[in-house]
């Protein structure tokens, strides 16, 4: 039998601390949410790995990925989440960022445009008893409005289109961390609003799986 706490405990040594994760927080929260618990059965044997996982269960047809957790952390951890900040995840998939981040937070929305992921972070959420989180289904590039404004946005995938909507969702001194782009021109970023302006900063380079909701718009050639 796998030993997945073992598993865990090596991803946080080997793969978090060796590589500029610090927060201690954040390395305690990836301590304790069990991430094979938020991929198909058929994938826990990859949970662990440096790498992004596929979530479509057999017969779907979504493309969703759990971000690689060295990914995941990077961006996390240039949000610099404080415990009394209400967080919005975009692209939420089976909801292992909500659980991580509700270790940090005051509150967070999970966003997800796929029913039966929805219904799968939910179910996963609740059989591991995680609060305060509530996962609403729609497309993450329009995140939810309802709940805003948010200190920090997360979006749970590559981006090339500005995320304006999600942008306008931020609290006054909110920030928003994803990664800009693709291949190797990826980098983790951290959008920060001051009343009606934005302004953008590097954190590092990494990738992350394209998340089609904020794909840049193709250009038609005449």
């Amino acid at each position: 039998m796998t030993d997945f706490a073992q598993k865990r405990r090596m991803m946080v040594d080997n793969q978090l601390r060796t590589y500029d994760v610090t927060d201690q927080s954040l390395l305690a929260a990836m301590d304790d949410v069990p991430r094979e618990a938020f991929v198909p059965q058929t994938d826990r044997e990859l949970a662990y790995t440096d790498r992004a996982v596929p979530l479509a269960e057999a017969g779907e047809t979504h493309g969703r990925q759990l971000m690689s957790p060295m990914t995941f952390a990077r961006l996390v951890q240039a949000a610099e989440i404080e415990d009394t900040d209400r967080v919005l995840v975009a692209a939420a998939g089976t909801g292992y960022s909500a659980a991580v981040l509700s270790r940090l937070a005051a509150e967070v929305v999970a966003v997800e445009s796929d029913p039966a992921l929805v219904a799968r972070a939910r179910a996963a959420l609740e059989t591991l008893a995680v609060s305060p989180v509530s996962v609403v289904p729609g497309n993450p590039a329009e995140g939810h409005s309802a709940g805003a404004p948010y200190d920090v946005i997360i979006v749970e995938g590559a981006f090339e289109a500005e995320p304006s909507t999600l942008l306008q969702q931020l609290a006054d001194g909110g920030r928003l961390v994803g990664v800009r782009g693709f291949g190797r021109s990826a980098s983790v970023v951290v959008i920060r609003r001051s009343g009606d302006d934005t302004g953008e900063t590097f954190v590092t380079n990494a990738a992350a799986p394209p998340l089609p909701e904020l794909a840049k718009p193709p250009t038609f050639v005449f």
